[in-house]
């Protein structure tokens, strides 16, 4: 299992941006899938969205469609969630998570947490005015 690591969360008006960053110390996310998930207080863990090891295919949530957009630099060892128009409602604790390509069934990129083998531990994103 990889070390995951998120970085880039804090408080963000309505409307604003944040970019959220994930990598992994010791190892190389190259050959995963990597996605992200939220949870808010009293919720379930939700998929954000997911793109491939090579960075060629990705996967969002209908909620963040047009607003979030997910990239890998796998020379950087870093993947990155761009995240625009900011609502009160995507706030929560986002989290990194990756699984080997050759483990994801038909490379389809399913956003549930069952799938996902590695996991950091959290950064916290608030919307708020």
């Amino acid at each position: 299992q990889l070390q995951l690591v998120e970085s880039g969360g804090g408080l963000v008006h309505p409307g604003g941006s944040l970019t959220l960053s994930c990598t992994t110390s010791g190892s190389t996310l190259e050959f995963h899938a990597v996605a992200w998930f939220r949870q808010a207080p009293g919720k379930q863990r939700e998929g954000v969205s997911a793109i491939s090891s090579a960075g060629f295919s990705t996967n969002y949530a209908d909620s963040v469609k047009d607003r979030f957009t997910i990239t890998k630099d796998n020379a950087k060892n870093m993947v990155y969630l761009q995240m625009n128009n900011l609502r009160p409602e995507d706030s929560a604790v986002y989290y990194c998570a990756a699984v080997p390509m050759s483990a994801v069934p038909g490379n389809i990129l399913l956003l549930e947490p069952h799938l996902y083998v590695s996991w950091g531990l959290g950064t916290q994103v608030t919307v708020s005015s």
